[in-house]
């Protein structure tokens, strides 16, 4: 019995459906920010704050006892979840080193261009052996809505689409989250530790070097201040009026 030609005709194509791509926002939370807020796709709004560090190895053993106390008291306190976020990141000196250069061009004292040389050469060469980190602290304060209402994620995944909620009064519940942030700051304060709140321009790029952090460093955003232009009507002769 001789063996079916099953090669297929020449010339034939098999064409594959295109696959649906999804952009980057679509996998994020964060729906737009708003006066230093950020407002996510659920409805919900966050506020963060930018706070300092204590060097709590290098206090005594009763300003230890003292702190700790104060923070048991502060967490205590609050009525409200909150999310204390550490973050570390390379540390970018080139820039400084570029203001170091230029000092040594201007300086006239041949010695103090010496040190700062010699300076020069030691930053280059840690930086060469070993990254430089530098960490930052972030308290995120979250405020639900009064209409807010949370879908469950089994739910959401079904339903393929995020719940939507509309904020019935942005003026209430931002006043209602200022509450919040301010009793966080306060608390914050009783520790010894300095919280300010993120504006809208901190917040963009806090997440763009979260979610491009080798890009973060080569290239720098520009201020949104500089993306906002006047509109400028046409006269009504170029309209052909």
């Amino acid at each position: 019995m001789a063996d079916k030609d099953t090669k297929k005709p020449t010339g034939s194509t098999v064409e594959s459906a295109p696959a649906k791509r999804n952009s980057t926002q679509s996998y994020l939370d964060i729906d737009h920010f708003e006066s230093g807020i950020l407002i996510m796709k659920d409805g919900s709004m966050r506020m963060i704050l930018s706070t300092s560090a204590i060097n709590f190895e290098l206090k005594a053993e009763i300003e230890r006892n003292s702190i700790i106390y104060a923070y048991q008291n502060f967490l205590n306190s609050l009525e409200f979840p909150i999310q204390i976020i550490v973050q570390s990141r390379k540390l970018d000196l080139d820039e400084y080193l570029e203001t170091l250069k230029k000092k040594i061009t201007e300086t006239t004292n041949e010695l103090l261009k010496v040190q700062i040389s010699d300076y020069v050469d030691f930053v280059q060469g840690v930086i060469n052996v070993a990254n430089i980190m530098q960490k930052r602290f972030y308290v995120v304060v979250p405020h639900y809505p009064s209409n807010f209402k949370k879908i469950g994620g089994l739910a959401q995944i079904f339903s393929g689409s995020q719940a939507g909620v509309e904020i019935s009064d942005m003026e209430v519940e931002t006043k209602y989250l200022m509450q919040k942030t301010e009793t966080v700051a306060s608390g914050l304060q009783s520790i010894g530790i300095r919280a300010l709140q993120l504006d809208t321009q901190e917040l963009i790029e806090l997440f763009y070097g979260a979610y491009n952090p080798d890009q973060s460093t080569r290239q720098k955003l520009i201020d949104i201040s500089q993306l906002e232009s006047e509109i400028i009507e046409a006269a009504p002769e170029e309209m052909g009026i």
